[in-house]
């Protein structure tokens, strides 16, 4: 996103790129046969399958604040991860029947990425809903 200049302006206060929603759809309309990694993938247009990678929410939070994310952000985002903010918005945008979770909490990235291969050859099933953090936030 940076590199292609897809973004509108820099959030100061999250310390981030605020993205261009509108650009990224339309790099990506006439595309064929794309695998797009992005949290914005969602947004796009036509998906055949959104491949929603999800991570507990203490997990998560954790990997950011070690990777020098400020404790605010990652905070922020572990709420999102135990709100299914993403994947809610994949479902409300895709519908439930192409969109596919994968907890990737306990699992090696060969194992994910296995879980994503099954999704793109078609033998693996929709899978929204089923993984839920929502004891994070009590």
């Amino acid at each position: 996103m940076k590199d292609e200049e897809l973004y509108t302006e820099r959030d100061e206060a999250r310390d981030s790129l605020v993205a261009d929603i509108d650009a990224l759809v339309e790099k990506y309309a006439e595309a064929d046969d794309v695998l797009v990694e992005s949290h914005l993938a969602h947004h796009l247009d036509d998906a055949d399958a959104v491949i929603v990678l999800r991570c507990a929410p203490e997990t998560l939070e954790e990997r950011l604040t070690e990777r020098g994310e400020p404790e605010a952000k990652a905070r922020e985002n572990a709420e999102s991860e135990a709100l299914d903010v993403i994947l809610s918005e994949a479902v409300r945008r895709h519908g439930e029947e192409r969109v596919y979770e994968i907890d990737t909490t306990d699992r090696t990235p060969e194992a994910v990425a296995a879980e994503i291969d099954a999704v793109v050859r078609g033998e693996r099933e929709p899978s929204a809903g089923e993984v839920d953090y929502t004891e994070y936030l009590l």
